[in-house]
């Protein structure tokens, strides 16, 4: 186990941080969770001493069930000085070309350099805005103009910036280059990269979308809120260029939308700041809550997840698949359930590939070859945790990152760190 940057005891998860959220209360409402012993953890360490495993007869490291996916690197929450993991997002650095994973956890932002297979380093943290003796929670972060934008549900927290050219030569604990006080504590953060707008969703001053103008990025500025359909949880805002052509060259953000009146896929044109557009907004069947989502390379399909009707609808881990290629009018052409119960919380695409992070049943991998046709095909696994795939928040993989130069997918996970996974087939 590699002590890089602080050693941090037992974890022990507080009810403040994970378990089951209501509809009504799911952004801030969670229940304790059990992390694995110290004897787990231990026997785990030692049978993948590296942080490398393949796949192997179904196992990697003779404790994780695999399937077309291996294991690069590993660093456990006490390798990043975390209690607990979260979000986790990446940047490549245009000049030296080194791969870096941004890690969120209770204390903070964890910068790792991944460029070195096998060896994984922790180059620094940026703490979270208001220092406190308890751990607090979560932070969400975003990539633009190489500076990370960190949100948090802590109170006040706002969006911290910071340059990430900084990894070049610092090492250690950072303090932010900016930060945006314009709401206290936010869910999520969405960037559209292409124009430099910030889309703040669940936070303390507009439930919808609070747009900030990170153009400049140390001069976050007010921008806008959307706040008509209620709670936001997550957007995803692109300038778009799919099929629709109506719209083409516009903002667009497509939200998941879990509001007091219901669950919804939204559609908003937020070319305009101040007068932002509703383009459509679909229920669905079978909800629970609308959680998160993500657009195709085409941008012709949006991958959803729903992150309770698992648990409160008996369904196998589901994706849903909305044609897009009528902006104003989505249809829900198919569902995809995999084999597991796991309760499924962040999706992101690739090329022909989905990538997503299921609490208990780790990474799995799609193919979209057949999106069209509103199915999915699974095609790998990498179940980070091994104790079981309930439909439960007791821990396991957060999110996923699948955009590094390397060839690797950056996971992480809640009670054991950070991983680093490679699709094989």
């Amino acid at each position: 186990m590699r002590a890089t940057l602080a050693t941090v005891g037992t974890v022990v998860l507080a009810a403040s941080i994970l378990g089951a959220p209501t509809a009504a209360a799911h952004e801030q409402s969670f229940d304790a969770v059990s992390p694995p012993t110290e004897e787990q953890r231990r026997a785990e360490a030692e049978s993948a001493p590296d942080g490398q495993a393949d796949c192997s007869d179904g196992t990697a490291a003779d404790t994780y069930a695999c399937d077309n996916v291996e294991m690069v690197d590993h660093l456990w929450l006490e390798d990043l000085g975390l209690s607990f993991a979260n979000d986790m997002w990446g940047w490549t650095d245009p000049a030296t070309h080194r791969d870096y994973a941004l890690v969120g956890g209770a204390e903070g932002t964890v910068f790792v350099d991944i460029s070195d297979p096998g060896k994984a380093t922790v180059v620094g943290m940026l703490p979270r805005h208001i220092p406190t003796s308890e751990r607090t929670s979560w932070r969400d972060i975003k990539v633009f103009d190489d500076h990370a934008f960190v949100v948090s549900e802590q109170i006040p927290h706002g969006m911290q910036v910071f340059d990430l050219t900084r990894l070049r030569d610092e090492r250690g604990t950072f303090e932010a280059d900016a930060h945006y006080a314009g709401f206290g504590n936010a869910h999520n953060l969405a960037i559209n990269t292409d124009t430099g707008y910030a889309y703040a969703v669940g936070t303390s001053s507009c439930r919808g979308l609070h747009m900030v103008d990170v153009s400049r990025p140390t001069e976050p500025s007010f921008a806008g809120c959307f706040a008509a359909h209620g709670y936001i949880h997550d957007t995803q805002c692109v300038t778009y260029h799919g099929p629709d052509t109506e719209h083409t060259g516009r903002e667009i953000c497509v939200n998941s939308n879990a509001a007091s009146d219901g669950n919804y896929v939204s559609v908003v044109d937020v070319t305009d700041k101040v007068n932002p557009t509703v383009l459509a907004r679909m229920s669905y069947s079978e909800d629970g809550y609308s959680h998160q989502g993500w657009f195709t390379p085409d941008q012709r399909h949006f991958l959803h997840g729903d992150e309770l009707d698992e648990l409160d609808r008996g369904n196998n881990t589901r994706t849903r698949v909305w044609d897009m290629t009528d902006l104003d009018a989505p249809r829900h052409t198919g569902s995809f359930d995999n084999d597991t119960t796991s309760i499924d919380h962040n999706i992101y695409t690739e090329r022909e590939l989905a990538f997503a992070s299921n609490y208990t049943s780790g990474l799995r991998v799609y193919h979209t070859g057949k999106v069209d046709e509103g199915e999915l095909k699974e095609v790998g696994y990498f179940d980070l945790y091994p104790d079981n795939d309930n439909a439960s928040f007791e821990g396991g993989t957060w999110s996923n990152y699948p955009y590094f130069k390397r060839d690797v997918i950056g996971v992480s996970s809640m009670d054991r760190g950070l991983f680093v996974l490679r699709v094989t087939d």
